[in-house]
């Protein structure tokens, strides 16, 4: 098929190669002429694992183009895809000016029968808008789809080539004969698409996600109550875990949610809830906890120190939201470091992925480590902020010698206590008891 895609973020950019590498012909469509050149020139502009290589290949094999010329990319397409920017107003709502903009271009310039899909994620009743923007100016048959995409930062390319389910709205037969053969290469081994309404997909994806940051908000909230009270969390996540009820998937407790979904996705169907009249209050706790717990680990710092960090250094072990990501929206991390420096301690970070978006928004605030050990350098105290597999096997004993004082505030519960307790760390986690053991030095 023909397929354009508008908007060369995360999600547009991830869809476009994803659908040239089942063969079919894409043009990707960006206002920005700067990135388009790049994106031309064979430069990817995020990090997101394998994304390079299937990249690459379509370019070189002449299925993935890139364009400013929203009516040439159009001309050729029989599917127009939306992955535009939903960023949040300061009431929380999604703002719908990109993808509404776009759709009043299009209604200028169809001039045969499309499909346009809504990829980015909407608020309710976003797809009734666009089929109204488009139809003040188009002469041509058209029909309107939703359909949410469900990438997990890190695995966005395997999500999007072995989906576990597809969710499509629309109330067209034609559109959904289209959206049926375009999907088919990616469902082979069974996994459904779903059809349905276009309200009941927009909703789902929102659904989904506000569901999973409860989830892990919850866990949080346990993991915070099993300070208070002695308990372990690891060991009543294991317990809870292994009911078929609940499961095993996001039951890690740690320093809140972050990203470019959660956090947005969250407070858009909040606002939506308060814009029908129905008050999310389940929601409402979601978002006041996750905001706290960005800082529960500054805070045991701060307690570690008697209030006064004036003067010490930090090593901060991962910037970005979650590891195999450059994505630092939302990261607790940038919550930590801010808190830090408000205190006036110093922090030196290491990230493998994230440095340079973080350089760009602090400038020299914090000191750029060239490696994780080297983040260390006169540093009183270790901070662990993403689960990175590269700080999983550290070795300790070379931490230890490095640091002033055998200290880890670690975030994400990456170490065994008894390991830290044998090793001379004192060793402060989420949910579990801290440790205490005396100084090697």
């Amino acid at each position: 098929m023909n397929i354009a895609v508008v908007g060369t973020g995360y999600v547009g950019l991830v869809t476009g190669t994803c659908f040239a590498e089942t063969g079919n012909h894409v043009i990707c469509v960006d206002i920005d002429k700067e990135k388009v050149q790049k994106l031309k020139d064979g430069k990817v502009p995020i990090y997101e694992p394998h994304l390079d290589v299937l990249f690459e290949r379509n370019i070189r094999q002449g299925r993935l183009h890139f364009t400013t010329d929203l009516k040439s990319a159009v001309d050729q397409a029989q599917i127009i895809f939306l992955a535009l920017p939903t960023p949040p107003g300061e009431d929380g709502s999604a703002d719908l000016k990109y993808v509404l903009g776009v759709a009043e271009e299009l209604g200028k310039i169809i001039t045969d029968y499309k499909v346009v899909v809504d990829k980015s994620t909407v608020p309710v009743g976003t797809a009734e808008k666009v089929r109204e923007a488009i139809a003040r100016n188009a002469k041509t048959p058209f029909d309107v789809a939703s359909n949410p995409e469900f990438l997990r930062e890190g695995y966005a390319v395997d999500d999007f080539l072995k989906p576990d389910r597809v969710v499509v709205g629309t109330s067209s037969a034609r559109a959904q004969k289209v959206m049926e053969d375009l999907y088919k290469p990616f469902v082979r081994q069974g996994n459904p698409i779903i059809f349905m309404d276009e309200r009941s997909a927009e909703l789902t994806k929102y659904a989904a996600n506000a569901f999973l940051a409860t989830k892990i908000t919850f866990m949080n909230e346990i993991a915070n109550f099993c300070e208070a009270v002695g308990a372990d969390v690891d060991k009543v996540r294991i317990g809870m875990g292994t009911d078929t009820r609940i499961g095993k998937r996001f039951l890690f407790p740690g320093i809140g949610y972050g990203g470019s979904c959660f956090p947005k996705d969250v407070q858009a169907l909040a606002k939506s809830g308060k814009d029908a009249g129905y008050d999310f209050k389940v929601i409402s706790s979601v978002m006041q906890v996750n905001e706290r717990q960005k800082t529960t680990l500054t805070d045991k710092i701060l307690k570690h120190y008697g209030g006064n960090v004036k003067g010490k250094r930090f090593a901060m072990w991962g910037l970005a939201f979650k590891p195999d990501t450059d994505d630092i929206r939302e990261a607790p991390a940038l919550y930590m470091i801010d808190a830090l420096l408000a205190a006036g301690a110093e922090v030196s970070v290491f990230d493998p992925e994230a440095m340079a978006n973080v350089r760009k928004l602090m400038g020299q605030k914090v000191r750029f480590a060239n490696d994780e050990y080297d983040a260390l350098t006169e540093a009183d105290a270790l901070v662990v902020a993403t689960e990175w597999a590269l700080f999983r096997t550290p070795d300790f004993e070379r931490v230890g010698a490095a640091l002033k004082d055998r200290i880890i505030f670690d975030g994400r519960n990456l170490y065994d206590t008894e390991e830290m307790r044998d090793l001379g760390f004192h060793y402060v986690s989420v949910g579990r008891q801290a440790v205490n053991a005396p100084n090697k030095k």
